[in-house]
């Protein structure tokens, strides 16, 4: 789950992290009472979005006066803000943070996260703050710095002042920088982070260490244990279908494709999608319906489908154990008849009463085109949608 800046830099001054002062707004006249309240300028007025690269698109301005704040505040509130992360269709700003301006000196990038490959915690930082990582990954690999830390162990006190080294922090800055560095990774660890990134994170010319941007992503399968974390959801910033599907129990993400896809079992879906793309087509969602799926969680997992627009087939592929066969097919002759399901379906079945499973869809004169197996049903649905 992402939360806002806002939202990350709370849980900052929560753990005793330097943020920036300042407050949201979703008016031009709230923004200006913020800046009054803050009592100097410049300000900084900074949409707030589930999306970095909004300094690039026009969603952060610095404003040196009330008019000024006012202004910045009519431009960014309610537009469409397009980033690399956003996508062509971009994401509009209903909040804004209206922050006192902080004399910079130098730009640092700092970043925890998993790395689910090694089965630790990485600690990325580089010299190259303010600037997009992945780019200064690409062309100045020299300039990042990556350590990886055992979970059983944590961050080791003398690793700050290591790290504060190697970015050249200046010595007076140096061991703020080190006694701040144990104090995120424990924030990491306590919130279930999966991302935790600073950019940039900033020296100043009183040689402080200030966080000017957050960025915090959360486990979902954490959330039970963050009733404040869940309180944060800003689910307008999110796909309504998804947030749909949630909310009936369903596992769902949206993708580009065409090929709508129900799986029971997450690996089974992945597996799916990976053959629908060889095949030649383009899956346009990942939809696990789960092992103990009934008819009506498979009606509802159509509804959702069929929600999308660009959905020109839907690939059925259940192995069926605890979800029987003929209760896949009796939630399909459901879904087929609430919903109006219109596009062709290619269904493959194994597995606990299979055969009656197919009874039910041959009985019911759906169009519906049967596979022998995963290869043949992902051959059909890539043939369906190239017609």
């Amino acid at each position: 789950m992402n939360i806002h800046e806002f939202q990350a830099k709370e849980l900052f001054r929560r753990y005793g992290v330097p943020v920036p002062q300042g407050s949201t707004a979703r008016t031009a006249a709230d923004a200006c009472h913020v800046a009054e309240e803050l009592g100097q300028f410049p300000v900084v007025v900074k949409a707030q979005i589930h999306a970095g690269g909004r300094g690039k698109g026009g969603g952060v301005q610095l404003a040196k006066s009330l008019s000024e704040v006012s202004t910045a505040a009519q431009q960014i509130l309610d537009m469409t803000l397009i980033t690399p992360q956003t996508g062509p269709q971009g994401k509009r700003v209903h909040t804004i943070l209206i922050e006192e301006g902080v004399l910079i000196e130098r730009e640092l990038y700092l970043s925890i996260l998993i790395n689910r490959r090694m089965a630790t915690i990485d600690i990325i930082a580089s010299q190259a703050g303010g600037m997009d990582i992945e780019e200064v990954a690409a062309h100045s690999p020299e300039k990042i710095i990556k350590v990886s830390i055992n979970p059983l162990t944590g961050v080791e006190p003398s690793l700050g002042r290591k790290i504060a080294s190697d970015l050249a922090i200046p010595q007076a800055a140096q061991e703020e920088f080190a006694s701040m560095l144990p104090t995120l990774y424990k924030l990491f660890v306590e919130y279930d982070c999966s991302l935790l990134e600073i950019n940039p994170l900033v020296i100043t010319g009183e040689d402080e260490v200030i966080a000017l941007d957050a960025k915090i992503e959360i486990d979902d399968n954490s959330l039970f244990r963050h009733a404040d974390i869940v309180a944060m959801r800003d689910k307008s910033e999110e796909d309504p279908i998804e947030v749909e599907a949630k909310d009936i129990g369903l596992s769902y993400i949206n993708l580009s494709g065409n090929v709508g896809n129900m799986v029971n079992g997450a690996g089974l879906a992945m597996a799916t999608m990976d053959l629908i793309k060889q095949a030649g087509a383009e899956p346009a969602n990942f939809l696990d319906v789960g092992g103990g799926a009934n008819a009506l969680m498979v009606e509802n997992g159509f509804r959702i489908i069929m929600g999308d627009p660009n959905v020109q087939a839907v690939l059925v592929n259940i192995f069926g154990g605890i979800l029987r066969c003929d209760v896949l097919a009796q939630g399909v002759v459901q879904a087929a008849r609430k919903t109006g399901i219109k596009v062709p379906l290619v269904v493959r079945m194994e597995g606990t009463n299979v055969e009656e499973g197919r009874r039910i869809l041959t009985d019911a004169q759906l169009n519906v085109i049967t596979a022998k197996d995963l290869q043949d049903a992902t051959e059909k649905i890539a043939e369906v949608v190239a017609r």
